[in-house]
């Protein structure tokens, strides 16, 4: 490889949303477009899709590890982001989502920052999820005019009945601590790096094949609700996109200001 080959692929490498290094075993895709909070676009779900099916066809990679830079691990739908109708953009985040859920190796999400509404989606597909303490999780969507359609095919599942009726409608923030205990994530953690490394340890000493089984006994009754609902949710969702409310409530959430409806 030429110099200018060189400096040309360092410069692609360097301008991906989804970074992919694998080591010991482990696939790491860590989410990384900082200027938007790694905000679901299209691009972000393209690239985890790339980085999924790497790992996937690896035959060296035991575990993914899903993870992010910045502050925020996802801030949720980029609201920015019009390259595609909302319909559309529906299917491709459960496309996603089901991805993780199927990828026959276990996915951990390494969360050390705030997660906000499809984000939520991310985090309840992994297997299992570490948190840091001062990470803060939120179901905003009401707030914006919409409802957490497609990304409760992975939510619910993990959540207490009264945890997920409480979250969905008051759009609150809750913590680590509270989040272990309602089911969304699997340990809240003073360090989630460190936690994560010790759980690759101990996955790493499954069979592929044992691992892939018994991960497909977990996720088979979610899945089976993807068959069901994920086309209805899209809809759905995608009507309340192209609602005047949630064009109100994006609106408003980009200019910073209360929607119109706010006491």
């Amino acid at each position: 490889m030429t110099d200018s080959e060189a400096t040309r692929v360092d410069a692609a490498e360097d301008d991906r949303y989804v970074r992919y290094h694998v080591d010991s075993g482990r696939a790491t895709l860590t989410l990384d477009s900082p200027h938007n909070r790694n905000a679901i676009s299209q691009r972000l779900v393209t690239e985890l899709h790339e980085g999924l099916a790497a790992a996937a066809a690896d035959d060296d990679v035991r575990v993914v590890v899903l993870t992010h830079t910045g502050g925020t691990f996802c801030a949720g739908a980029d609201l920015s982001d019009a390259s595609a109708d909302f319909e559309t953009r529906t299917m491709q985040m459960a496309d996603l989502l089901r991805a993780i859920l199927e990828l026959p190796k276990p996915v951990i999400a390494q969360i050390d920052g705030h997660v906000r509404a499809g984000g939520m989606g991310l985090v309840a597909a992994c297997d299992l999820a570490v948190a840091g303490d001062s990470t803060t999780f939120a179901l905003t969507e009401a707030r914006l005019g919409l409802a957490p359609s497609i990304i409760s095919l992975t939510v619910l599942p993990r959540l207490t009945s009264r945890a997920a009726s409480r979250y969905f409608l008051t759009g609150e923030k809750f913590g680590a601590h509270e989040a272990e205990a309602i089911g969304l994530i699997s340990e809240a953690s003073g360090d989630p790096a460190r936690t994560v490394a010790e759980i690759v340890g101990d996955i790493r000493a499954g069979s592929p094949q044992g691992l892939a089984a018994s991960k497909a006994l977990t996720t088979r009754p979610i899945l089976a609700d993807f068959d069901r609902s994920a086309t209805t949710l899209a809809a759905e969702s995608a009507r309340l996109f192209s609602s005047d409310e949630a064009r109100e409530g994006m609106m408003a959430f980009l200019q910073k200001r209360p929607p119109a409806w706010a006491g």
